[in-house]
């Protein structure tokens, strides 16, 4: 079972609350955690895994000879992002725009451009005890994560499928077929978060009970209506703002799995590198039980 867990704004927990349902489960199911927050990874800060491979993420980005350049402008005029344009007779390139569709290259008339790769991050797989850790990472100034993401995604699948990954690691536990990803999505609306929870079976909704909280929600989780995945939602420091963001919810029949209060205590653990987990272990039944009612049940595109 593929869980995404997102958040409509940056800040609302989701990472707390994605790593301490991993490290919950992991004990119970092969885990996996998959860190497609990509342009600041954290995951990592908490889980301490040791990293076990890594590979480069590059992009196809056009390279022009010169020598055949006939300054035709076609490259130019099929480019929807202003990547590559004539100038003084040789075609530009401006790599941090291209999307690598390839476009300019194929109708090129002359002949005259080629595809050369474009390192922009790099995705990780390691353990941290019986979990299975996996994230990416976008270079510093690129800002074109979805490529990232979906690697990052494609090497947790990989890993899966070579077999690397299963139950019979427990001592005294039978193999399983099960097996659980996590998906910590970047936050907000964009295609960064579309990228990550595409094709996911459940997202994990974490917001704030406040008006920006529930603003930045409600366009989450019309968002994952639209791509039709089951949604639920956490609500952190639920003892902090209103019950607009309960009424929402009860409204329009979306399942609030969990609620965790405002607490010094809780946020003086995580900050310091350590989990909800260490902060509150009374958390963690209530954690494999959100799982449960999700594998289980839940609601889809609002309703139950």
């Amino acid at each position: 079972m593929r869980i995404a867990v997102a958040s409509g704004k940056g800040g609302t927990g989701k990472t707390t609350v994605s790593v301490a349902l991993a490290l919950a489960c992991a004990p119970l199911m092969p885990t996996q955690y998959v860190d497609c927050d990509v342009e600041e990874p954290n995951g990592h800060l908490s889980i301490k895994p040791l990293i076990q491979f890594s590979e480069e993420v590059s992009v196809p980005v056009p390279s022009v000879w010169s020598d055949l350049c006939n300054d035709c402008g076609v490259c130019g005029d099929v480019c929807q992002y202003g990547a590559i344009a004539p100038l003084g007779g040789k075609a530009m390139v401006f790599e941090e725009l291209c999307h690598g569709c390839g476009g300019c290259a194929l109708l090129c008339p002359a002949g005259a451009i080629s595809e050369i790769n474009r390192r922009i991050g790099t995705v990780e797989s390691g353990l941290a005890d019986k979990l299975q850790f996996i994230q990416g990472r976008i270079d510093v100034g690129v800002a074109m994560s979805p490529p990232v993401i979906r690697d990052a995604r494609a090497l947790s699948d990989r890993l899966i499928a070579a077999n690397q990954f299963s139950f019979g690691f427990i001592s005294g536990r039978a193999a399983d077929t099960r097996f659980l990803q996590i998906i910590d999505s970047p936050p907000g609306t964009s295609c960064s978060m579309v990228t990550a929870v595409r094709g996911c079976d459940f997202v994990v909704m974490v917001t704030e009970p406040t008006p920006f909280g529930l603003h930045d929600m409600i366009l989450a989780i019309e968002t994952v209506r639209e791509m039709g995945i089951r949604t639920g939602v956490v609500i952190n420091k639920c003892d902090m703002g209103d019950s607009r963001t309960t009424a929402y919810c009860r409204e329009n029949d979306i399942p609030v799995l969990l609620e965790i209060p405002q607490s010094r205590h809780i946020a003086a653990v995580c900050s310091g590198g350590e989990t909800l987990l260490k902060a509150v272990p009374a958390i963690r039944p209530k954690l494999i039980e959100m799982h449960e009612i999700i594998r289980t049940g839940g609601s889809r595109n609002g309703r139950k």
